[in-house]
């Protein structure tokens, strides 16, 4: 199986609202390491590397609907693992 690494902007009610958390949960749950952090203009970026299909799983969690606040869209970029993550952070 391909590990990969998948960086994820989620724009939406997703600041302030436990969203972070939620995803390091999920990522966690998936055996995936990375971060989330917001950003400046009201989104969170999610970086997760792991195997394909658990980022895969993380990006339908993150677009399901079941999360705290409200997604409004989830743009994503595929590319290749880097070093130097452990675990799953809040940034």
């Amino acid at each position: 199986m391909t590990d990969v690494r998948l960086t994820a902007w989620v724009r939406g009610r997703v600041q302030g609202v436990g969203f972070r958390w939620w995803t390091r949960s999920r990522a966690l749950e998936l055996g995936l390491v990375g971060w989330a952090r917001n950003t400046a203009d009201g989104r969170v970026e999610v970086v997760a590397q792991g195997a394909e299909k658990s980022c895969a799983m993380l990006l339908e969690l993150l677009r399901g609907g079941e999360t705290p606040g409200r997604v409004d869209g989830v743009v994503e970029r595929w590319s290749e693992v880097k070093g130097g993550l452990e675990g799953f952070v809040e940034r």
